[in-house]
């Protein structure tokens, strides 16, 4: 399974951004996926997930309200639709397949090449 991540740049606190993963090598519709992000200095830690059916989709408390994940089987993508960003949501973006039940980095495999998101102040 390959994953690339597309669509970061640098963008003003308050702006929208949204982030693209592309998949191939597996079959898609069956993959829960999920959106990390890794800021200097910082651990990589985990921004949202989504259900293989696209049903149930669960947040970190830190984006909640600000930040969707969808997905559209057919074309075998995951977005992450980014609205109201601070300069603090600044870091590399990751996304990556569920392979246990968690939310953590050790629960998800296949990790792609990550975007860079950028918010100025």
């Amino acid at each position: 399974v390959q994953l690339q991540a597309s669509g970061g740049g640098l963008v003003q606190a308050g702006g929208s951004l949204r982030l693209s993963c592309a998949v191939s090598g597996g079959t898609f519709s069956m993959l829960n996926m999920g959106w990390f992000r890794q800021a200097p200095g910082k651990e990589r830690e985990f921004v949202a997930a989504s259900h293989w059916s696209g049903e149930r989709a669960y947040y970190a408390e830190s984006v909640k309200g600000r930040f969707a994940i969808s997905r559209v089987n057919a074309k075998n993508t995951v977005y992450l639709q980014m609205n109201s960003l601070k300069p603090e949501d600044t870091a590399v973006y990751y996304c990556a397949v569920q392979i246990n039940g968690g939310l953590t980095p050790i629960d998800f495999r296949f990790w792609g090449r990550g975007t860079l998101v950028t918010v100025s102040s």
